[in-house]
Parts: C-alpha cells; sequence; structure tokens
C-alpha cells in the first residue's frame, strides 16, 4: 500500500515537471517569436485561423507603415488610445478610470490599448480570462519596450480585423474603398477606425447612424491628435 501511494506521488511529480517545463518552453518560444517578429511580418494570426474554419475567406497582405496612409494610424489613436505615445504598454490611468467608473456606475468600459491589442492579436486568443488577461499585459509591456511604437503601429495596423474576412488596413482598405492603404482620405481612415470595436456587427458601408456619428466624433479627435502630437511617436 506505502509502496502504491509513493509510486503515485513519484508519477504526479513528474506530470507536473512535465507541465512545468512545457509551460516554460512555451513562453521562450512565444518571447523568441516576438524578437523573431520585429523584423519580419506576421505570417498570420489565431484570429484568422478560427475564421478560416468557420469558412470565411480571409484577406491579409503585409503592408509597411510606410505604404499605409498616416491618417489611419492617427484614426486608430483617435478612437482607441490617445495615450499610445505616453503608455508603456499598459494605461494604468486608464484603468484606474474604468474600474472607478465601474463601481460609481456599473458601467464597464474598456481600457485595453493599441499594444494590448497588438499582443492579443498576434500572440493570444479571443475571449475573456485573468490568465489570458494578464499575459495579454505582460507581452504589450515587453513589445512596447522591444520593438517600440512605430513597430507596433505597423503589426497592429496589419492585424487589426475589419470584418468580413479582411485584415489590416491594405486589405480593408482594398474591401470597402476599391484602393490601396496609402491612398486612404482623412474621412475613410475614420470611418475604418469608427467600426474597430465590432467590425464584424458594424457596417463601413453602408454604415448605421452610430457608425456616421461615430466617424464624426473620430474626425474631430483626429485634429487633436495632431494638433497636440499625440501621434508623434509614429508619424514624426
Amino acid at each position: 500500500m506505502a509502496e502504491t501511494e509513493a509510486t503515485s506521488r513519484m508519477s504526479i511529480g513528474r506530470w507536473i515537471w512535465r507541465a512545468v517545463k512545457f509551460a516554460g518552453g512555451l513562453v521562450v518560444a512565444v518571447h523568441l517569436y516576438a524578437l523573431i517578429l520585429f523584423f519580419a511580418p506576421v505570417p498570420g494570426t489565431f484570429n484568422m485561423t478560427g475564421r478560416i474554419v468557420q469558412g470565411t475567406d480571409v484577406y491579409y497582405s503585409w503592408t509597411p507603415l510606410e505604404e499605409i496612409s498616416p491618417h489611419i494610424a492617427r484614426a486608430v489613436i483617435a478612437a482607441e488610445d490617445t495615450r499610445f505615445c505616453e503608455h508603456s504598454g499598459v494605461d494604468i490611468d486608464a484603468i484606474k478610470t474604468a474600474l472607478d467608473e465601474r463601481e460609481e456606475s456599473g458601467r464597464v468600459r474598456g481600457a485595453s490599448t493599441l499594444t494590448q491589442q497588438t499582443a492579443k492579436n498576434v500572440f493570444l486568443w479571443n475571449g475573456g480570462g485573468y490568465a489570458r488577461k494578464g499575459a495579454e499585459a505582460w507581452m504589450a509591456v515587453f513589445i512596447d519596450g522591444f520593438w517600440g511604437k512605430r513597430r507596433v503601429m505597423e503589426v497592429y495596423l496589419n492585424v487589426a480585423e475589419w470584418g468580413d474576412g479582411f485584415y489590416g488596413a491594405e486589405a480593408a482598405a482594398y474591401g470597402r474603398f476599391g484602393k490601396p492603404a496609402k491612398d486612404l482620405t482623412k474621412f475613410e481612415a475614420a470611418r475604418l477606425a469608427a467600426v474597430l470595436p465590432s467590425p464584424n456587427k458594424w457596417r463601413v458601408n453602408p454604415a448605421g447612424p452610430y457608425v456616421r456619428q461615430r466617424t464624426g466624433t473620430i474626425l474631430a479627435r483626429m485634429d487633436v491628435v495632431a494638433r497636440d502630437g499625440l501621434d508623434s511617436c509614429v508619424l514624426d
């Protein structure tokens, strides 16, 4: 009996050790992949794979930041993360504000930065859970420090989903407006940014009342972003 219990404990110990080694190896692999992506285009994401499995055609074409209209970079900063150039991947002030709002009104407001969205899109999966959110925050800080702001923005604009299987600004520009991303106008960039929270729910064309209203708000914010240099880490 004692020998059986000892054998059982040894088996459990070996299983735990193997699990620890696997987890450690996975962490190392993810960080090595992140280092490679400082130089190489992102080959694809879990989200893209999921769409393909669902039977959706995926359109994705890696495009250097220099070949993407500065309007779209300014638009996503205005729409999603006006402190993009100031934080280190995670916006602590935005998180505190969101928590205060939830405590006071019960309203849940997102505080995810563009860098966190990039980390989620490239390295992780959709959905909640503290483990995933923690990994997202860590990878956001890691890529913000190693890649730098311009590379984070370049990757974000290449892997963001714009609905109907369009991934990245180039595919979205062709799919929605029939032109390359470098030729997007200020209005078109704002319209694309307006649907980013729910690209498969809200439409670029035809745009509903909410998207039209949000487009106008983003256009006004883009002027503030440009005036105050909130895009200086990307466009200067």
